[in-house]
């Protein structure tokens, strides 16, 4: 076995099995803000013996153990070839070893054939800088969580959504009531305003890279971020719709060019079990330099 091969194995079985020191703040930190004795607190209460049973048993946070999105930043010359091909064998042994679920169905037969590899699973992203770090993140992204994704086109005459922030903010606020009791609450949002229909899910999903704590360095965005946290939170859905204070632990956005034609709005939601883990690699060696959450 290659150093690489273990240390991706690795990153796999954390991701599934650790949930990251911010989300759990967060989730420690709603659990403190719900009300004793409600539906809401009991619930963050199964959430936070989950998640250390999982660590405990090396076990996955959730039994979907969702798609499989591969982040790696690279320098110039990285073969991406030979990372792909290992990163498919680390997902093929992760899911014997058991830290996946066998859970990649082929879309036309429906046959299964346990490896969670085929066309598609896992995602590889690539993106090329000028250093010579190697970073690999991961993200194990449920089908529940994924099914209440959203997409809107703006203007919305529906929702009374223009093509503005506030526009913006509407449909937003839309995908979360009809997320409610859905997607495994708390949940957090990565959106992006702008794109195509492809790019702007794309995108919304790498806003699931960056830290609950951290802040967007666009004032505009970084204003729409905490106020539909805070509005979110006041609309009394709670964790897994039973009502409460936490209904989003985060949101992310970020923005894209557009054509003139078009103002697309796409939100991607995550479940509480907000697997995301990262490494940087030895460029040399691939074993792990460290943890990037």
């Amino acid at each position: 076995m290659t150093a690489l091969l273990d240390s991706l194995l690795e990153l796999i079985r954390r991701t599934s099995a650790e949930i990251p020191d911010d989300v759990q703040q967060a989730i420690l930190q709603s659990l403190e803000n719900e009300k004793k004795g409600t539906i809401a607190e009991s619930a963050l209460k199964i959430i936070e013996r989950n998640i250390a049973l999982a660590k405990q048993k090396s076990q996955p946070i959730c039994q979907d153990t969702g798609s499989i999105l591969f982040y790696v930043d690279a320098p110039i010359g990285f073969d991406q070839i030979h990372f792909a091909e290992t990163a498919r064998e680390a997902v093929k042994l992760a899911t014997k070893k058991g830290y996946l679920r066998q859970n990649s169905v082929d879309s036309l037969t429906g046959k299964n054939d346990g490896t969670n590899v085929g066309p598609g699973s896992p995602a590889l992203h690539f993106h090329q800088h000028r250093n010579s770090t190697i970073e690999v993140r991961l993200v194990l992204k449920g089908g529940g969580c994924e099914n209440v994704g959203a997409q809107y086109s703006l203007p919305d005459e529906k929702l009374h959504a223009n093509r503005d922030l506030a526009g913006c903010r509407t449909a937003i606020l839309d995908a979360v009531m009809q997320a409610q009791g859905k997607g495994c609450g708390p949940g957090i949002l990565g959106i992006c305003i702008g794109g195509d229909r492809a790019t702007g899910y794309e995108l919304s999903k790498t806003q699931f890279l960056r830290r609950l704590e951290d802040r967007n360095p666009n004032p505009e965005l970084d204003r729409l971020e905490q106020d539909i946290l805070s509005t979110a939170n006041e609309l009394g859905i709670g964790p897994m719709g039973f009502g409460g204070k936490t209904t989003l632990l985060g949101v992310k956005i970020c923005a894209a060019n557009r054509v003139p034609a078009s103002f697309f709005v796409s939100i991607s939601y995550m479940c509480w079990a907000y697997r995301r883990q990262g490494i940087a690699l030895n460029p040399a060696t691939g074993t792990v330099q460290s943890w990037l959450y």
